[in-house]
């Protein structure tokens, strides 16, 4: 039981969002089969198909930004409620249209944005029921409780998306539906109720500030960095789902997509074994070192990808990497919630995953024409030179941040 020590005494909402999120993702069945939707089932070619997944993933940009504004200005339980209902909906309705429409595709780029409208409002919610004392456990349990559900739902969905496709949108809404019952029963409205108890608790950058989201960040240009740091992880960290695939292929030649797929469950299995065990260990270490020895995971891991061949050795790498992804996961949002104002929380928790969430999305793209004129062996090297930089960079940014 001392396993989940770190769990016990934190805010009562904390516990109704790790179990609305386990619900909400063990009903995730549209996201994870996206492509195949879109190719299999609505008949566009592997070419269209990208396409709408880029306007799709472009989207999210937008909605966010707005998503973030709107949080600042109305609230988050309200924002978080306005937009999931809706986007719950939109997916519901689609198992009633025919599989072979171009609607589907509109209808489900529609609650897809619908759905990015409220990720700057749940970070926000989450800051402003915490304290620092208990921030990091609190993300470390939304985060488990996340992966928890998504454990279920990409298995639940394969089987709809062969046998029911209706059900796949339906069950989806239903299971978002029912979260938000959770959400809209057991947690009241955070926004503008936590300035007395910021300024009393003397977390001075906490107190709501005037001016726009920019001249906030300007003030504070360790979030700035923060951020371009963060997405030179993401850009290194993009290649676990892009070159590893490749190199297993490479290596392997048929079984390599089968081999993936079994890296790829050991991850979600260690995310979930590991994540209160390293919460309870970094407990009273600043998120910044966290961040920093994530990084340096991260180096060990990606760069000696370069000399791996043997299969038990790739299981070692993903392990040291779901490390480095455990401890820079939980306490990114930990250190972006202890920088930011109460008052521009929803904005700045939009703006900075734009930031570095652009890392992921442009690594693909840059590292597959690095790789067309060199190797993948070359391509670890590029990947553990750039998060070597990174991670050094994270420990400079921490001396500058005491």
């Amino acid at each position: 039981m001392d396993y989940f020590s770190n769990y016990r005494n934190l805010p009562r909402e904390i516990y109704i969002l790790f179990i609305s999120r386990i619900i909400d993702a063990a009903g995730s069945f549209v996201q994870p089969l996206l492509t195949l939707i879109l190719t299999e089932k609505i008949g566009l070619s592997a070419a269209e198909s990208g396409l709408y997944i880029t306007i799709l993933g472009s989207l999210s940009a937008p909605g966010m930004i707005i998503g973030g504004k709107l949080t600042d200005l109305i609230g988050r339980k309200k924002i978080i409620l306005l937009s999931q209902i809706p986007g719950a909906l939109v997916l519901m309705l689609c198992a009633s249209i025919k599989s072979s429409s171009m609607l589907l595709v509109y209808l489900l780029i529609l609650s897809s944005i619908l759905y990015s409208i409220s990720s700057p409002a749940y970070d926000a919610l989450l800051a402003d029921i915490t304290v620092p004392k208990n921030r990091q456990a609190s993300y470390s349990l939304s985060y488990m409780g996340w992966n928890l559900g998504y454990a279920i739902g990409p298995i639940l969905g394969g089987l709809l998306f062969k046998n029911a496709l209706p059900f796949l949108f339906f069950g989806d809404g239903v299971t978002t539906l029912i979260s938000m019952i959770l959400v809209a029963t057991f947690i009241g409205e955070t926004k503008g109720k936590k300035d007395q108890e910021i300024n009393s608790e003397k977390r001075p950058l906490e107190i709501s500030q005037e001016g726009s989201v920019f001249h906030i960040l300007f003030q504070r240009p360790i979030l700035i960095f923060f951020a371009l740091i963060l997405f030179c992880y993401d850009f290194v960290y993009a290649q676990w789902g892009f070159a590893l695939p490749l190199q297993l292929a490479d290596l392997f030649g048929k079984n390599g997509a089968a081999l993936y797929g079994t890296l790829a469950s050991f991850n979600g299995i260690l995310v979930i074994i590991l994540t209160p065990l390293l919460t309870k260990v970094t407990k009273k270490i600043p998120a910044i070192t966290v961040m920093s020895i994530g990084g340096f995971c991260y180096v060990l891991s990606f760069g000696s990808l370069a000399f791996v061949h043997i299969l038990f050795l790739f299981y070692l790498d993903l392990f040291i990497m779901t490390i480095g992804e455990i401890l820079i996961s939980i306490n990114s949002s930990v250190f972006i919630a202890d920088h930011t104002p109460l008052s521009h929380r929803g904005r700045i928790s939009a703006i900075i995953p734009i930031v570095t969430g652009a890392g992921y999305v442009v690594s693909p793209l840059v590292m597959g024409n690095f790789i067309s004129y060199a190797s993948i062996k070359d391509a670890w090297f590029l990947a553990g030179a750039i998060v070597f930089i990174a991670a050094c960079l994270m420990s400079l940014l921490k001396r500058i941040n005491n």
